[in-house]
């Protein structure tokens, strides 16, 4: 995938992951777009450990993918950040 992919699938997994997670709030666009893109690393490693292949394109599994590990970085800030 291409940078602007990565970063249109960063701004949508991010987008989601926010919606998802509780408590998350309070980032502006730019964090949400690296939110998503360090998810879709997180996601895509984690789903080919369980053996779901490889992300490739712009796609429902990629975005599926890429929000799911938005959604564990996110609960993962909110574990150890805590609520203030």
């Amino acid at each position: 995938m291409g940078i602007l992919t990565w970063i249109v699938v960063g701004l949508i997994a991010g987008l989601l992951a926010r919606a998802i997670v509780p408590g998350a709030r309070g980032a502006g666009i730019l964090l949400t777009i690296v939110i998503g893109i360090i998810g879709a690393i997180i996601g895509g490693y984690v789903g080919s450990m369980m053996g779901f292949g490889e992300i490739s394109g712009f796609n429902i599994k990629t975005l599926l993918t890429a929000t799911l590990g938005a959604v564990i970085l996110l609960a993962l800030q909110n574990m150890f950040a805590g609520k203030r």
